[in-house]
């Protein structure tokens, strides 16, 4: 299960951390880039709406495999787009197998820790962030390389990866169908955990996740905005998540000492103030310090989240899983369309006024949750 997650954080840190070369490679501007990650956004939607109700009809383990292998095919297409119109289609492509597996993925998650009856989800996503942070150093090294040798190279062993991972899959599989017929944990009721909360955690996590999107997509080309080397861009998104898994290794301690509340209410103030800052000053130190302040600092925030809503049962899960990776996929693209009439340190003021909201909404959010 956790290779699910560090797989997913390898491919999306590898397209993020060479954007620039894609980017030059189809000759697109800011507001044209800001349309292929729009594009990657609906597809997300699309896998997003669909993979939750296969998860809930058919356990989310069986759809794990297939989206992880499509993700492997779309990377490797989306390094021969050299024109906007097919990249956008890539880029849509690659955004719908994205969608199908993060659903399945953090249900599957879900009953795991179900099953485990303490806090690991932690865990899961500390392995996704050490996929993200593996991709981001990978492209970071080998720049020396066109991104479409390492976009079919990463692309493929994605794919076989997937393929070896089938028998593991089928046991997740008999533990979703023995979760199905008897309760691990004590669910909360309708009346305890109103819908209002779970949308409440749903837009916590769009917000939260918009941060994620902007590292993955926009970190390597402020670095380049600032005159940075390929390889220092590169490791923009590199230093993000090399914080926020080390924040997300120690999680499930924090969580289990201070409660979530009060984690993720000072997590996401110190991501607000880290990011601010590396903005204001404009550097590319303060720029790289910038962006790992961001990354530790929100890197509890999205797992307490799913913790919360698996507490109200599947259907929870879908919608804040959902919701945040809409805010991931969506918000990059805002940032693009904000950037065009401003500029880019403006619009990556985003994030900033979000994980700031998030602070002052969290302990609202999670203490009933947390209970």
């Amino acid at each position: 299960m956790a290779g699910t997650f560090a797989v997913l954080g390898l491919g999306t840190a590898v397209w993020g951390a060479r954007l620039p070369a894609v980017q030059a490679a189809a000759h697109a501007g800011a507001g044209q880039l800001g349309l292929v990650l729009l594009g990657a956004a609906a597809g997300a939607v699309t896998g997003l709406k669909v993979g939750g109700r296969l998860a809930d009809t058919h356990g989310p383990s069986r759809l794990l495999i297939g989206p992880a292998v499509a993700l492997g095919f779309t990377l490797v297409l989306l390094g021969q787009c050299r024109a906007l119109p097919s990249l956008i289609v890539g880029a849509m492509l690659f955004g719908l197998a994205n969608g199908l597996l993060d659903i399945a993925m953090n249900s599957a998650a879900v009953n795991c820790e179900r099953a485990f009856r303490r806090p690991i989800m932690g865990s899961f996503h500390a392995a996704y962030s050490g996929g993200g942070l593996c991709g981001a150093l990978l492209a970071a090294t080998t720049t020396w390389i066109p991104h479409t040798l390492l976009f079919a190279t990463v692309g493929m062993l994605t794919v076989l990866a997937a393929i070896a991972a089938v028998p593991s899959v089928r046991r997740a599989g008999c533990l979703d169908e023995a979760l199905e017929s008897t309760e691990v944990t004590a669910r909360r009721s309708p009346a305890s955990f109103p819908r209002a909360a779970v949308w409440l955690l749903g837009a916590m996590a769009a917000a939260v996740l918009l941060g994620e999107g902007a590292a993955a997509d926009w970190a390597a080309v402020h670095l380049t905005d600032l005159d940075a080397s390929q390889a220092v861009a590169a490791a923009a998104f590199a230093v993000y998540s090399a914080a926020m898994a080390a924040g997300r290794l120690c999680a499930d301690r924090l969580i289990t000492r201070y409660g979530a509340p009060a984690v993720v209410r000072a997590g996401t103030g110190l991501a607000a103030a880290g990011l601010g800052v590396g903005l204001a000053v404009g550097t590319v130190p303060a720029a790289l310090v910038g962006w790992m302040v961001l990354g530790l600092g929100l890197s509890t925030a999205f797992p307490c989240m799913i913790t919360a809503a698996g507490r109200a049962g599947p259907g929870a899960v879908s919608t804040v899983a959902a919701a945040g990776n809409l805010g991931k996929l969506t918000g990059p693209a805002a940032i693009g369309a904000l950037a065009a009439p401003t500029s880019l340190p403006a619009a990556l003021a985003l994030p900033v006024v979000l994980a700031a909201a998030v602070a002052l909404a969290s302990h609202r959010a999670l203490r009933s949750s947390w209970q």
